[in-house]
């Protein structure tokens, strides 16, 4: 499967508007994050999301292990615990790693980004969302890219839909196909 975008290209006159096709080779997105989504109205945008994506590219959700029945005092402990289960899916990827703190960029600066990474041959993306208390520091210094979803903060549930749909979106912007409103 190739990923397909419309470009403007500049022939032999500069305020042509003829456009040329070009094709990506397939993109592989990996979604990583600790625990299965236990909110059903969460986990059925998530599945609608990543159905819709599936049909534009490969597309992996890896849930990891959760730290569970560790008190929230001991915060180092659970991303820790955390950590490790997403460690052993991290070679070989480029990291993106959801924070806060991390850079911000328009759906289509997004979608730039996306069809940008699809053309260098190579590795899948990776896109990783940490849990309630986030994601440990060593994930964090593994990171290709911070990004931030937005200066508001969200649950690690509900960020992980509005990836989702933020990738959905940025696909079909590359492809030139609709994306209704």
């Amino acid at each position: 499967m190739c990923l397909w975008y419309v470009s403007p290209l500049l022939l032999d006159n500069p305020g042509s508007n003829h456009y040329c096709v070009r094709a990506f080779p397939e993109m592989r997105l990996k979604f990583l994050w600790p625990g299965k989504t236990r909110s059903p109205e969460i986990k059925g945008l998530e599945d609608f999301y990543a159905a819709r994506i599936r049909a534009l590219a490969s597309l992996e959700i890896v849930e990891t292990r959760e730290a569970r029945g560790v008190d929230e005092k001991h915060a180092g402990k659970i991303k820790d615990l955390e950590a490790r289960g997403l460690e052993k899916h991290l070679e070989g990827v480029y990291i993106i790693c959801l924070l806060d703190e991390g850079k911000t960029m328009t759906s289509r600066e997004f979608s730039s980004f996306l069809r940008d990474r699809a053309g260098d041959a190579g590795k899948p993306l990776a896109f990783v969302v940490g849990g309630f208390l986030g994601l440990a520091d060593r994930i964090l210094e593994r990171a290709d890219l911070r990004l931030s979803l937005s200066r508001l903060t969200f649950s690690h549930e509900l960020c992980r839909v509005i990836l989702l749909e933020q990738v959905y979106r940025a696909l079909t912007v590359i492809r030139g196909q609709h994306y209704a409103k």
